[in-house]
Parts: C-alpha cells; sequence; structure tokens
C-alpha cells in the first residue's frame, strides 16, 4: 500500500487538512510575522486546492503536524484532494 504526507494545521479547534503544495515554513513564518504586528489575517490553500483565510491574534491558538496516511487505490498524482485518504482522522471536514 502506497503512503502520503499530508499537514493538518488546526487553528483554535477548527482543523484544516493544508493542500499537497502549501508551502509550511513560509506559512509559520507568516504567522509569526502575523503575531509580532500585534494581529493579521494569514492565507492558505487547504486539500481540494480551497482557499482560506484566519486572523491569527496573541490568543489564537496554532498547530501544525504531519502524518502519514495509506493511500486509498484510485487516488492518482493528479487528485486535488477531494479523496477519502486526505479526510479523516481527528477532524471530518465537510
Amino acid at each position: 500500500m502506497q503512503t502520503m504526507e499530508r499537514t493538518r494545521m488546526v487553528v483554535d479547534e477548527v482543523g484544516f487538512f493544508l493542500a499537497p503544495g502549501q508551502d509550511v515554513a513560509d506559512l509559520k513564518h507568516r504567522i509569526e510575522a502575523a503575531l509580532r504586528s500585534g494581529g493579521a489575517f494569514v492565507d492558505f490553500t487547504v486539500a481540494g486546492d480551497d482557499a482560506v483565510s484566519v486572523l491569527v491574534s496573541a490568543s489564537t491558538r496554532v498547530v501544525i503536524s504531519l502524518e502519514s496516511v495509506d493511500v486509498d487505490v484510485g487516488v492518482g498524482a493528479g487528485d486535488t484532494g477531494h479523496g477519502a485518504a486526505h479526510y479523516g482522522g481527528d477532524f471530518d471536514l465537510v
């Protein structure tokens, strides 16, 4: 069975699976910059290529984790992130 890496970000108990091409290091830097500026919106792309914008301030809790998941048969290299293998676990994003 094949596996893939997926990155999950939780912002104040709301979970997001990041798009496969999302630059996590850059996202961390933008979150830190928003904190240093006293608060700002930070944009990122989630699985399925949907855009999300969150307001990051001193009271915002952000957790970023990387996990390996099994890839279902039929999920190809051109998958947009809507396949079942990209979702599940602790968060069911509907």
